[in-house]
């Protein structure tokens, strides 16, 4: 049995694991391991010390549409002699609209956590609020649930989705399992 936390928000922003100066980078619609970790650890912060997702079974991210917004970027140390500048630029980055978060758990105590605190899917700024009802259903229900879910591991369908910076950088992978009407 999954016991189910629900965050709503307004907006959120999700970083691509690399940053493409191409003009345009399109926000994921997916969550990393690294990403999970780190909401697992803000809504526990006694696994800060602890290495691996511990209580987060899976998750499923739904949201309405994006929004292209524009961001300010600066390369990497790139010092002229006798300055301190560095080049910039503006690239487009897709914001999700009205995201919807479900975090699995397999007991009611950390759902209930979960659900008693804000949680950012990768900037402070970008706010979901929890659902107080906590909800219960089998993993197949689950699975039948609308939106996209990250499965972590290596299969034949797995590709590299980021480098882990809770692991040393260690490469994580992944493969996408999406229900529902696709988005743009």
């Amino acid at each position: 049995m999954y016991y189910i936390a629900t965050f709503h928000g307004t907006f959120a922003f999700i970083k691509p694991w690399s940053a493409v100066r191409d003009g345009e980078t399109f926000s994921m619609q997916f969550l990393t391991p690294s990403v999970i970790e780190g909401i697992e650890k803000k809504l526990f912060p006694e696994l800060l010390q602890q290495s691996g997702i511990k209580k987060i079974l899976r998750h499923k991210l739904t949201y309405d549409s994006t929004s292209p917004q524009q961001e300010v970027i600066q390369a990497k140390s790139c010092k002229k002699p006798k300055t301190n500048l560095r080049e910039m630029s503006i690239i487009l980055r897709n914001v999700l609209l009205n995201p919807t978060l479900l975090l699995a758990f397999d007991n009611a105590e950390d759902a209930k956590t979960a659900a008693t605190q804000h949680i950012c899917l990768c900037r402070n700024e970008d706010i979901m609020l929890p659902e107080a009802e906590i909800a219960t259903m089998t993993e197949e229900e689950f699975n039948a649930l609308d939106g996209y879910e990250l499965r972590f591991g290596q299969s034949d369908k797995s590709f590299l989705v980021g480098y882990n910076r809770f692991d040393n950088s260690a490469p994580m992978y992944g493969w996408i399992e999406y229900n529902g009407n696709k988005i743009l």
